[in-house]
């Protein structure tokens, strides 16, 4: 049974998901590493509102950040973000996905 503690906590990361431009960049990040300038050409975004997404990601813990040089790399921070958006990329984002 969900404890009422464990059910706000649950809820608040799932609200950190619900948006879809930090689904979408952790739809991306969980098939590997990528740059800013990767995902703005991905989303099509200017990098001001990507890197807004991603400073909230970090500070939720969602994503870690290395630099390489100029660039800034980020990945998924842990095992069970990498299980739930997974388990959605393979839902949503399959290319045999039907959208029923």
């Amino acid at each position: 049974m969900l404890r009422a503690e464990n059910a706000v906590h649950a809820s608040d990361y799932l609200k950190s998901l619900s948006h879809p431009t930090r689904l979408s960049i952790l739809c991306r990040l969980v098939r590997g590493p990528a740059h800013v300038g990767e995902l703005e050409a991905l989303l099509d975004l200017p990098q001001a509102a990507v890197s807004k997404q991603l400073a909230r990601l970090r500070a939720q813990g969602l994503v870690d950040a290395r630099r390489a040089g100029r660039n800034m790399f980020y990945t998924l921070s842990d095992a069970r973000t990498a299980r739930i958006i997974g388990a959605l990329d393979d839902a949503f984002c399959a290319p045999d996905t039907a959208h029923d």
